[in-house]
């Protein structure tokens, strides 16, 4: 069963629009991690309440995604991530 990853981060207001940009470069550079099937990073069309960045993630199952959150490369853009942002996620299997 397929297992679907869905983060909204919020964008810290003091964060540069240069920094943001890097941020989502980053995030879209794991695309390749093995077990991804479908990865999606864009920024809210709406921003009245702030700048958010949306990943959409589906696994090929919740083993699959256990190893990204594992992996190095995702445990460095998190990190980044977590400097400049909140975050909420919803996970579910599909």
């Amino acid at each position: 069963m397929a297992y679907r990853h869905i983060v909204l981060f919020r964008v810290h207001d003091h964060v540069e629009e240069h920094d943001v940009a890097r941020a989502v470069d980053q995030l879209r550079s794991l695309e390749d991690l093995p077990g991804i099937t479908n990865w999606q990073i864009a920024r809210s069309l709406d921003e009245r309440k702030g700048r958010i960045v949306i990943e959409e993630a589906e696994f090929v199952d919740a083993d699959a995604f256990a190893a990204f959150r594992t992996h190095p490369r995702h445990q460095l853009v998190a990190a980044g991530m977590a400097e400049i942002s909140d975050w909420w996620i919803g996970d579910r299997l599909s």
